[in-house]
């Protein structure tokens, strides 16, 4: 007979190892492994339903040339009905996929879903919700406050897995959404739900069936205090879509962000709006984020950043407060902490002390900007507040800054111009334009090739 290996494996990334180690390799946290005995290979009726996955799957889709195959442009998609989530996945759902939505406790992951499905439900779908934090009464009660009580949507309590699948079995739903993966368990794998072998095998699981009925998957994750959805780095990695749903309980704005898509483009955003009947979409979003910008006030400016395919007027706030050299805090909300420091420190090379000065920047609405091409608004503002003297509320500020004070293009900058136009805003501020480039009807070009210049223009 042959001896049972043991394992050791980390509670917080699921690093395996041969021997115990007090620091991870991968993500360097100490004293997080554990004893793991391999389990023995999957049986009965759950190993039948995995392997019976396994092989329908590979039957069905057997080796084909690669001229005979489709676009996945062709694939049908399943459409909610709220347009925000059905355009950050691609256009839809795809039969077949397996979708991981992570966001922070209270935001909103199991509204928007139960919201998602009762649209499925009116589209003609069967849509099988499993919910293993709350009782059907709970969701019930729920989903006729969103207005989205259907016979097509079929409401479940559990946490066992193989019940879950034998529910999906019986009602043959297009559908299907469980929330979440860190309640759900496999009762073959000997750990608590929520550890890492359970929320693996719970999602292969559940790749498997998804690919083996052509069933799309839904699936919450809840997310750790770095804001990365909880378990193995894996558990991103087999699944077809990402999206995070950011936003904390207090704000009236919520981002739905994709962070990963095999269906579709990556980085798309969409915002949404909490009601008392649940979420709304907001269609305007320049609109809904700029509607309380304040004018004449110093340490405001208006940026246009891209989120994937749309183009986003955001107002950026910095405050410069004094300080104690030394130990002065340089806090940024909505944006990159490291790149703040960065222009900090570019304009305080421009002559423009700030190393005695205490600088704070926020992105209003609760949005956070990922590109450079928001430099100049950023330093833009922090200078208005240390000069006390406010931009015109007619601008616009575009541009990403170099280490040696230098502006440099943006790309989409016609698409960004257009947005600020439609939006009123007469005078852009950005770096050299391109040659034979036309700026939109109704919006003024200011080109700049450094900061100075360009501060000087903004504020002479």
């Amino acid at each position: 007979m042959a001896r049972k290996r043991t394992q050791y494996e980390c509670s917080n990334c699921g690093h395996r190892t041969a021997k115990w180690l007090g620091r991870c390799p991968d993500c360097s946290q100490w004293n997080t492994f554990v004893e793991k005995t391999p389990v023995a290979e999957t049986s009965g009726k759950a190993g039948a339903r995995a392997s019976g996955a396994r092989v329908g799957a590979q039957g069905a889709k057997g080796p084909k040339p690669v001229t005979q195959l489709g676009s996945e442009a062709d694939l049908p998609r399943l459409h909610s009905g709220i347009t925000e989530f059905d355009r950050i996945l691609g256009g839809g759902l795809v039969p077949g996929s397996v979708t991981l939505i992570g966001g922070e406790p209270g935001v909103g992951k199991s509204t928007l879903l139960l919201q998602v499905a009762a649209g499925l439900a009116r589209a003609g779908q069967r849509v099988l919700y499993a919910s293993g934090e709350e009782s059907v009464a709970q969701v019930r009660d729920r989903a006729e406050r969103l207005g989205g009580l259907h016979d097509f949507l079929y409401l479940q309590s559990e946490t066992q897995l193989d019940r879950v699948l034998d529910g999906a079995e019986t009602i043959k739903p297009g559908v299907l959404v469980l929330d979440s993966v860190q309640t759900a368990f496999v009762s073959d794998v000997g750990s608590t739900p929520g550890s890492i072998s359970q929320v693996r095998e719970v999602a292969s699981r559940l790749v498997l069936h998804a690919k083996a009925t052509n069933r799309a998957v839904l699936l919450v994750g809840h997310v750790t205090k770095s804001g990365e959805i909880a378990g193995p780095r894996t558990l991103e990695h087999i699944v077809d879509a990402v999206i995070y749903f950011e936003g904390s309980a207090n704000p009236p704005f919520r981002v739905l962000r994709g962070q990963k898509n095999r269906f579709g483009s990556t980085g798309e955003l969409g915002l949404f709006e909490m009601a008392a009947d649940g979420l709304r979409e907001v269609l305007e979003p320049s609109a809904a984020l700029l509607q309380d910008r304040p004018t004449g006030r110093p340490g405001t400016v208006v940026a246009a950043a891209m989120e994937g395919s749309r183009c986003l007027l955001l107002e950026v706030q910095a405050l410069v407060a004094p300080g104690f050299p030394g130990s002065v805090r340089r806090t940024a909300l909505g944006v990159d902490q490291g790149r703040l420091a960065m222009l900090v420190a570019v304009l305080g090379k421009a002559d423009w002390a700030l190393h005695d000065k205490e600088v704070y920047v926020n992105v209003v609405g609760g949005v956070r900007i990922s590109e450079t091409a928001a430099d100049l608004a950023v330093a833009a503002a922090i200078l208005s507040s240390l000069l006390g003297r406010a931009p015109a509320p007619d601008w616009v500020v575009l541009g990403e800054i170099g280490l040696t004070g230098e502006l440099r293009s943006v790309p989409r900058l016609e698409h960004r111009l257009a947005e600020a136009a439609r939006h009123g805003f007469k005078r852009a501020l950005v770096p050299p334009a391109p040659r034979q480039f036309e700026a939109p009807k109704g919006i003024e070009l200011c080109e700049a090739r450094t900061i100075e210049e360009a501060m000087g223009v903004l504020f002479r």
